[in-house]
């Protein structure tokens, strides 16, 4: 399986089992299916609700393939309301509790803003200043073994940067041939940050408009990949850590399997969509001061 390693040496699996939106008896279907065709990695977050759930299957499913806590990364993030020194400290505390360890591979900042804040309010910043400092006491600690963020733009890591003792290992972004976010992606090289990208086939599913665009299926039916291989296969040869999402044993399964060649013709075709089609799916945190 092929790995990242971060920028304190830390290794971590470069294709994650998503779980935005999956929760309940889903969690069970695809954290199983994942770890039996090969998963390592687990991104969830606070706002998902669903510690508790990935907790139960993994107290299950480990032992079934000779699997320990040590064997799987996973990932969890910072409530947009748990904003500040102490919350972050609780909230912190809580994830561990829910998620049952007692350390966090990775542990993000979910959004650079506080829920309820207008998003020129000061307050955002020194808010999240203080959640950084409580992040990185705790990663010091060992308690999280890497710290970073997520939604954030090449500003608002700079200012995190000059602020802070730390710089980010990961920063979590939209990042797709619809929208590759190209200043971004420089400027978290240059600061050696490790981007993991979501929404790597678009949004709404089956409709997504980049997942079923022209492009993209005939570059699937000419290598005989399915389009959402080819879109992860793209991420993947970026370099980003890719984060798919289902509930659907097969479709899990061959989010996996990455492994195949996409030509240098088809990438360049890939990393052309924007030029025609520029777009964003998921939140814009630029106007957040």
């Amino acid at each position: 399986m092929a790995e990242i390693t971060l920028s304190n040496s830390l290794k971590m699996p470069q294709i994650q089992l998503g779980t935005f939106r999956t929760r309940g008896p889903d969690v069970a279907v695809a954290v199983s299916a994942a770890i039996e065709c090969g998963y390592r990695g687990i991104d969830t977050a606070t706002v998902y609700r669903n510690h508790k759930d990935i907790a139960d299957i993994l107290e299950s499913a480990l032992p079934k393939f000779n699997l320990s806590r040590k064997d799987i990364f996973i990932t969890s993030k910072l409530s947009p309301r748990q904003h500040g020194r102490e919350q972050c400290r609780t909230a912190v505390s809580e994830a561990l509790s829910e998620l049952r360890t007692d350390y966090l591979d990775l542990f993000l900042i979910h959004w650079p803003g506080v829920q309820k804040l207008p998003v020129d309010h000061p307050d955002n910043r020194k808010l999240r200043l203080e959640s950084w400092n409580a992040m990185e006491e705790l990663y010091t600690a060992g308690v999280l073994k890497s710290i970073g963020v997520s939604n954030f733009t090449a500003d608002h890591l700079e200012d995190l940067i000059q602020n802070s003792n730390i710089v980010p290992h990961v920063n979590q972004v939209e990042l797709h041939p619809h929208y590759p976010q190209t200043h971004l992606v420089e400027y978290c090289r240059k600061k050696n940050i490790h981007l993991q990208a979501y929404s790597s086939l678009g949004q709404n599913g089956v409709n997504s408009e980049l997942l079923w665009s022209k492009e993209v299926s005939e570059i699937a039916d000419r290598i005989q990949k399915t389009p959402a291989q080819v879109l992860l296969r793209w991420g993947v040869l970026q370099g980003y850590t890719v984060l798919p999402k289902s509930v659907n044993p097969e479709h899990i399964k061959s989010n996996f399997d990455l492994d195949f060649c996409l030509p240098d013709i088809d990438m360049h075709k890939l990393n052309r969509l924007h030029e025609n089609e520029c777009k964003k799916y998921a939140w814009n945190p630029e106007t957040i001061q």
